[in-house]
Formats: structure tokens, sequence, C-alpha cells
């Protein structure tokens, strides 16, 4: 394919991927309530010991929010639809076998992504309390609701990135564009950029969940890297018999 054809291919993933976005968003919007009444959940646990709610700052606070709540549902919801395209867009370049492993490896990312997202989830109740436990019981609580849902938003978010990021390690590996060795070679680069990843996908001076984030995407790069060690090494098994085959 030539770059023209590419950037055209290109449109047309993203085009399917933002209507299987706007069309999930509609059911976002109907499912929005049943969220915000989960987010005010760990507040409410807050609220009984000492003076804790969510704030609306703005006339259009609570529209916004319930906007930005639809399409983060639709964003997970068509994950299967984008993590499709992503893929399908890299399917052309690649050979009858190649793309064995690349919708393999699509049926591998959609529930890792699944259970990324469900995994920050579950998680952040615990660090809201944690967090918020640092000031005093005759301190009030009054967290601004779009801060608040951008902290639970980059979470969820960022863990079911997370989880779906190794997997494309391992099919560039599988693929034959990425050894193992360069996977290892490139350690210090990726605990680098995992941890500016996790400093933008958490609130400003948060530590704690910047360190719960980068130390399972740092787990998840060298197991990465495990995967593809392997399948070097049954590569080289096979080519070297080969070899003694042929000789």
């Amino acid at each position: 394919m030539s770059l023209a054809e590419h950037l055209r291919e290109l449109r047309r993933r993203l085009v399917i991927s933002a209507i299987a976005i706007l069309v999930t968003a509609v059911a976002g919007f109907f499912l929005a309530p049943f969220v915000i009444d989960a987010l005010r959940v760990p507040i409410n646990q807050i609220a009984e010991q000492r003076n804790a709610e969510i704030i609306y700052t703005t006339v259009t606070g609570a529209f916004d929010l319930r906007l930005a709540i639809s399409f983060t549902i639709a964003i997970v919801l068509a994950s299967p639809v984008w993590l499709y395209q992503i893929f399908a867009f890299l399917v052309p370049g690649l050979t009858s076998k190649e793309k064995r492993y690349t919708f393999g490896f699509f049926f591998s990312a959609v529930p890792l992504f699944f259970l990324g997202a469900a995994a920050g989830w579950f998680v952040f109740p615990h660090m809201v309390e944690l967090l918020t436990s640092f000031s005093s019981q005759e301190d009030s609580t009054l967290l601004d609701a779009k801060i608040y849902y951008d902290f639970v938003i980059k979470l969820v978010l960022a863990v079911g990135i997370a989880f779906v990021l190794p997997v494309f390690l391992v099919l560039l590996n599988f693929t034959g564009v990425l050894s193992a060795a360069s996977i290892l070679k490139g350690w210090r680069v990726a605990i680098l950029v995992i941890t500016l990843f996790t400093a933008l996908a958490t609130p400003a001076a948060d530590v704690v969940s910047m360190f719960l984030l980068a130390v399972p995407m740092v787990i998840l790069y060298f197991a990465a890297f495990g995967v593809a060690w392997l399948h070097d090494r049954r590569v080289a098994r096979r080519e070297a018999a080969f070899a003694t085959a042929t000789a």
C-alpha cells in the first residue's frame, strides 16, 4: 500500500471507531446515573466519619459530568470495535500466518482491557478512602465532581490500557518486528515512559496512585519480555533443526 492508501485506511478505521463510540455513548448516557451512584459510594462511607460530599462548582457541572461519563462508558463498551480497528489496520501489511497471530492477539487484548478497567474500578474506592484519610476528622472533604471523576476515569482507563500494551509488544515479537533482546534492552526507556504515563494519568502530587499504576505496568512489560523470550527460543530451535536437516 502507498502512503496515501495507508492514510485513507487509517481515516476509515478512525471513522468506524468514532461511530461505534458515538452510538454506544447514547446507551452510556442512560447508564451514567448508575455510575454516578457508584462513584458516590466511597464518599458516603467517608461521610460516616466526617463531613464529605461531591459538589458542582458550575451551573452546567452536572450535565458535563453525565456527558463525560457517557463517553467513558462508550469507550469501554466499544473497545472490541476500536481495538479491532487497530489490529485490522496492521493486517494489510502482514502475511497470512502473521494475520492469524493478529486476530489471536485481538481476542486476548479485548478481555485484558476489560480486566484492566475492572481492576481500576475495583481499586479506586480503596484509593479514595486511603488518600482522603490523611485529612483530620474535624475537616470537611468537599470534592469537585469534575476533578473527582477525572481521577477515577484516568485510573480506570490507564489500568485498562496498561493491561493491553504488553499484547502489542508480544504481537510485534511474534511478527518478527521486535526481538525479546530488544524489549529487554529498552527496559530503562520503558520505565521512563511508564513513569511519565502514570504521572499524566493520576492527579498532581498523587505519588501513591502513580506508584500503584506504575508497578503493574512494569511487571506486565517484563512479562511480555518473558513471552517473547520463550517464542524466540522456540524459533531458534526450529531454525537450528531445519539447518541440521538440510545440511
